[in-house]
């Protein structure tokens, strides 16, 4: 999630579980902590590739934050001048709020490595955007009523308990959405296929639905509000005849374990050479994934894997199109969002007849 909404989970768990102790301080220490684990950020990793599959690293493991959320606490409770409080509900404080960020993030399409240093892939079981209003807006909503008042524990409490709601909505969300989709991907052979159901910007009420099948990927938008509308899918090349170069770079294969199945490739030209390029299709919208990085270069029909990995910038053109669009597909499957829209045509391998 963004930096905003870990700095309130922070704060809305500090008041609600000192704030009738600390008052306005434990909101405060709550929001510094919240958003600690992603200062790696500022952590340059060495190239494009790296920076991104390594962030949500170290900082956000289990094993590292619970480390360090029990030397907090010792020192809490030896140092601190609130004398009253006790161990546990130092433990309570600290814990609950450097473990709830990794754990959130998990929620969200890239996960998080919550088991670094072993060697396994993020964890990721998406219900939330990275950026959802109707998540964060309870949580600030309590910090700021608990600033005003100086009561630190309701305002928290009460905005901590909707957000928790809204949590159990979206996971139900998916559920139903799942549930739709399982029927399709049985009539198409498809049931076995990696997938990834994810909801799209800023809702949980509109799912985006991508199926990794071999050199292809299949891409399909469902609806709380569709009805008895059966999802149809769109059909994109991977450019999956390029995998064996990329996956023959360090940095190939990294993005590999980060993304599974869930790369494209392509060669263009860049700087007067082909170059290969992977992106990685489970964050944006066909047409406008924002992260793709170099991986080779060809020279005298010999690919060489890049010393340094760069990320292309983010495609523009359309967004806001797709995103008006996107919000009046929420209500109704008709007329069909084609996303072959908004994707260069060699890209395209099939689509329903209503997207032409």
């Amino acid at each position: 999630m963004d930096s905003i909404t870990q700095a309130a989970l922070g704060a809305a768990i500090g008041g609600a579980v000192l704030g009738r102790r600390l008052g306005r301080k434990a909101v405060l220490i709550g929001a510094v902590l919240g958003t600690l684990p992603d200062l790696d950020v500022v952590i340059d990793y060495g190239d494009a590739v790296a920076n991104v599959t390594e962030h949500r690293g170290f900082s956000h493991s289990l094993f590292v934050l619970a480390g360090l959320a029990t030397a907090l606490t010792l020192l809490a409770s030896r140092f601190a001048p609130a004398r009253d409080i006790g161990l546990r509900h130092w433990g309570l404080f600290f814990g609950l709020i450097l473990l709830t960020h990794p754990l959130l993030d998990a929620l969200t399409t890239y996960g998080t490595q919550i088991w670094w240093p072993l060697d396994v892939r993020p964890t990721a079981w998406p219900i939330v955007f990275i950026i959802d209003p109707l998540y964060s807006l309870p949580l600030l909503i309590g910090i700021v009523v608990a600033l005003i008042t100086g009561n630190g524990r309701r305002g928290p409490a009460w905005g901590l308990a909707l957000s928790c709601v809204y949590l159990v909505f979206a996971f139900g969300a998916k559920v139903a959405v799942e549930q739709r989709l399982a029927p399709v991907l049985a009539e198409q052979g498809l049931e076995q296929a990696p997938r990834l159901v994810q909801p799209t910007p800023f809702n949980t009420l509109l799912w985006r639905v991508t199926v990794a099948d071999g050199d292809v990927y299949h891409e399909t938008l469902v609806g709380l509000f569709d009805g008895d509308e059966a999802p149809a899918f769109e059909t994109f090349s991977r450019g999956a005849n390029l995998e064996p170069i990329a996956l023959a770079s360090q940095h190939g294969r990294q993005l590999d374990w980060f993304a599974g199945p869930f790369l494209r490739y392509e060669t263009r030209e860049l700087e007067g050479r082909e170059t290969l390029i992977a992106t990685d299709i489970r964050l944006g919208f066909p047409g406008f994934h924002p992260f793709a990085f170099t991986l080779a270069t060809r020279q005298n029909d010999t690919w060489q894997p890049v010393a340094v990995t760069t990320q292309l910038p983010s495609p523009s053109r359309g967004n806001r199109e797709a995103l008006t669009r996107l919000g009046s597909r929420i209500l109704t499957p008709q007329p069909m969002l084609c996303t072959s829209d908004f994707v260069p045509p060699q890209w395209r391998v099939s689509a329903p007849s209503a997207c032409g």
